[in-house]
């Protein structure tokens, strides 16, 4: 088995014995990577127009996939606020990607370095009262 399959294999094998939270910041995570990647792409010279355009749709996918995980009978009010703000988010990767705005970009980028890290936060407590990392849903 070469090294990249094994790779992939571990990769997998995280992802599907990972809490609702964890991967909720696995999300996160790549989201802010990929924003990384773009924002990178738009300020190296030369600029690399279609990587940044690359990265800012998977950025999009992501926080799609994190509008469609919400909970709204669950997370009520919570829910609603974070499905308006996703909505935000993509509405302005797209603008970003439109205008090769690194600007709206890194905006984005610290909305969504901040959620992670409250659900980073939330998950840690919830692990240090004794409960499991799964017990956590907070519409998300």
């Amino acid at each position: 088995m070469s090294t990249v399959n094994r790779l992939n294999a571990y990769k997998e094998t995280h992802i599907k014995t990972a809490s609702g939270g964890r991967l909720i910041i696995m999300i996160y995570d790549e989201a802010v990577r990929q924003l990384d990647y773009a924002i990178e792409a738009l300020e190296g010279k030369p600029q690399k127009f279609d990587l940044a355009s690359n990265a800012i749709i998977k950025t999009q996918d992501l926080i799609t996939e994190l509008m469609v995980s919400l909970d709204f009978e669950k997370g009520g009010e919570i829910a609603q606020n974070l499905f308006s703000l996703y909505m935000f988010f993509n509405r302005q990767l797209m603008d970003a990607n439109v205008k090769k705005d690194v600007a709206m970009l890194k905006s984005v980028l610290g909305f969504v370095s901040d959620l992670r890290d409250a659900w980073h936060q939330a998950i840690n407590r919830t692990s240090v009262k004794g409960q499991t990392p799964g017990g956590i849903n907070i519409a998300g």
